[in-house]
């Protein structure tokens, strides 16, 4: 069991490879290496054709990042508990590990659990190719931690306070401890046009289309991924 973990945990670090390849625009340019990576390729996704519609990446993309995902995780699926040792790597300065729970429930969709493959590169497609509107409707369903159809002052110091435990001491030397509810206020200040104490998806794509920092914040957030 330890030996598959394990393996699971350096088949992830392969396809984290594979994406920053897809951000950085080398994957077709490195063609002999992705050829060689295709005829590794030992089992084709079923559904491989509708992924390519449903998505913004083309099938060989797809293939590819099968391969990082499936095959060298051969369960084919990915639990809270690697998803969070995963994400920790890349904060070594703070505890990830609230912020990485909100983030596995946005990728798990399908409320199972366990993020599949289809499950995965859906949503990398909304967020590294989606249209602005699509991308602010993933976030705010990020923020929307309890799915319905809001984000209340208590969803979003949750979540203001898990990206602060995250980024850690080093990035935040003088954090005051009313930071996260000063946050959160501006936040509401901004986002809540009726003033009724929660946040809708049409007030939260509004003001952020209104506004630049926010857009900005927006590409930050795409780079947190």
């Amino acid at each position: 069991m330890a030996g598959c973990a394990k393996r699971c945990k350096q088949g992830l670090v392969k396809f984290a490879l594979s994406l920053h390849k897809l951000v950085s625009g080398t994957l077709n340019k490195d063609k002999a290496d992705d050829d060689l990576e295709m005829t590794m390729v030992c089992h084709r996704p079923e559904g491989l054709d509708q992924l390519e519609a449903q998505t913004n990446f083309s099938k060989r993309e797809l293939q590819v990042l099968y391969r990082g995902f499936k095959n060298e995780c051969p369960s084919g699926v990915v639990n809270e508990d690697t998803f969070k040792q995963i994400y920790s790597q890349f904060f070594p300065h703070g505890d990830a590990s609230t912020y990485a729970h909100y983030l596995f429930n946005a990728f798990d969709a399908g409320h199972t659990g366990s993020i599949k493959f289809e499950d995965f590169v859906t949503a990398l497609s909304i967020l590294l190719r989606g249209s602005v509107t699509e991308k602010l409707q993933w976030t705010f369903n990020l923020y929307d931690i309890n799915r319905d159809g809001y984000i209340n002052k208590e969803e979003m110091t949750d979540i203001v306070r898990a990206i602060y435990d995250m980024m850690g001491k080093y990035t935040y030397p003088a954090l005051k401890t009313d930071a996260p509810k000063q946050h959160v206020d501006a936040f509401f200040q901004k986002m809540d046009k009726n003033r009724d104490g929660v946040v809708t998806l049409d007030e939260f794509i509004l003001s952020c289309q209104e506004d630049e920092n926010i857009m900005r914040s927006l590409q930050l957030f795409e780079n947190v991924i």
